[in-house]
């Protein structure tokens, strides 16, 4: 997980805020907000796009959804490992690596407590090269957060009872 770093000015800055703001504005709504050509924001939005600094996602807005976020503070010997299981298991929204106590923070959703404090056992608290690790329930969401959800959980093959058992990654 290493951040790539790119530049932008301050039009760029103002499109990014426009578009956050009201994502449904055309290119053209966007030109007059900012005094340059249609063409010339079309050309910058396909620029921060393909660079990866403007992506457009659908997702969940955490602050509206009946849902449990908790927030995962790990430290691992492996960090890596961590990172892989996060992108093949459904109830683990992203990962963060860290410096710190911490070295890795995963976000996790669930409907049910049990569901997140099992998950927590099965992937973490059993796994030898985990040494400390330590959940928090979010609360409070005071901004709209959205993040991608998969409301699949069966794409995680090794489940018991619905729960997710700890074996998603296959050897």
């Amino acid at each position: 997980m290493e951040s790539k770093v790119f530049e932008i000015d301050e039009i760029d800055k103002n499109i990014i805020e426009l578009i956050q703001k009201e994502p449904t504005l055309t290119h053209t709504e966007i030109a007059k907000r900012v005094n340059r050509s249609q063409p010339t924001i079309g050309m910058r939005i396909r620029k921060l796009e393909d660079s990866g600094v403007l992506k457009f996602q659908a997702g969940i807005n955490v602050k509206t959804m009946d849902l449990i976020l908790a927030r995962v503070e790990i430290q691992t010997l492996n960090p890596k490992e961590i990172i892989e299981l996060v992108k093949k298991c459904p109830y683990m929204l992203n990962a963060f690596r860290l410096s710190g106590d911490s070295n890795v923070s995963v976000f996790i959703a669930s409907t049910k407590l049990e569901h997140l404090d099992n998950i927590i056992n099965c992937h973490f608290r059993k796994n030898p090269n985990v040494s400390n690790v330590y959940m928090n329930i979010v609360t409070d969401v005071v901004k709209d957060f959205v993040l991608p959800f998969d409301f699949d959980f069966g794409k995680c093959e090794n489940t018991t009872g619905g729960f997710c058992c700890g074996k998603c990654i296959k050897e």
